[in-house]
């Protein structure tokens, strides 16, 4: 059984999920891609020690203040989707990567469209660095938020951007 919240961000409201453990399994935005149905988040339930956790780093890193989230995370997932979300909380603040780096980084050059699709599978965005994935020439590729939440995500973390606390 899961439960959820929701939480204010400059990009929009996000539902935070917490899986029957107490561990965050899902933040999802607005609007995106592969949201699961809101029936699936099960009740809300705004006291969860997770979810504390998750609003306090998440405040924390819009004000500029994290750029490394710690939080107890439950991924569901296959064992290549989790390699790559793995991958993913390996890729710096403010720099991105390519979906071929991440493919070789995994051990498996010429995977990169693989490496795509679990990328936007990822259930915990923001907190799992997806946004920081980029195509090979440099482009702005596919984001589960939308590409204008990625590139004002990449443009916050590059400090082109502040948002108010």
């Amino acid at each position: 059984m899961t439960s959820h919240t929701v939480t204010d961000s400059p990009y929009g409201p996000l539902t935070l999920v917490a899986d029957a453990d107490g561990a965050l399994c899902g933040l999802y935005m607005a609007g995106q891609r592969h949201r699961p149905p809101e029936e699936n988040f099960g009740p809300r339930d705004d006291d969860l020690p997770c979810f504390a956790a998750a609003k306090e780093q998440l405040s924390a890193y819009f004000a500029g203040e994290l750029q490394r989230f710690t939080l107890e995370l439950a991924l569901q997932g296959t064992p290549f989707q989790r390699g790559v979300w793995e991958q993913l909380t390996r890729i710096p603040y403010g720099e991105t990567r390519t979906y071929g780096q991440l493919a070789d980084a995994l051990g498996s050059p010429g995977a990169s469209r693989a490496v795509g699709l679990a990328n936007g599978r990822n259930p915990v965005g923001i907190i799992v660095p997806c946004h920081r994935v980029i195509g090979s020439d440099g482009s702005l590729t596919g984001y589960g938020g939308g590409l204008d939440r990625k590139r004002r995500l990449l443009d916050f973390e590059r400090g082109a951007v502040l948002f108010p606390s």
